[in-house]
């Protein structure tokens, strides 16, 4: 179990001000989450299986195509002017 002085330093270093009641508290709980950190340690790692190919390899920047999205989007819009799509006021 965490002791008393960890759970006040541990405080301390977050700023935490802790009653007596809660320092109590907080050792159960750090101790239970600690505990179940010890419980996972002991779990069986999973089996690494090699793909084919390397994975860690990236792929060049390259335009797609010469598609312009923006004379699209405004050729959508109900209401415009020139390049720009024309909303209400807003005030």
């Amino acid at each position: 179990m965490i002791s008393k002085e960890e759970v006040n330093h541990i405080a301390k270093l977050a700023r935490l001000e802790l009653t007596e009641t809660e320092v109590i508290k907080m050792q159960k709980d750090l101790s239970a989450i600690l505990d179940y950190f010890a419980l996972l340690k002991k779990a069986p790692k999973p089996e690494i299986v090699k793909t084919e190919g390397d994975l860690s390899a990236t792929r060049n920047d390259q335009m797609l195509s010469s598609y312009d999205i923006k004379a699209e989007l405004i050729g959508l819009a109900p209401d415009k002017k020139d390049d720009y799509i024309k909303v209400k006021t807003i005030l």
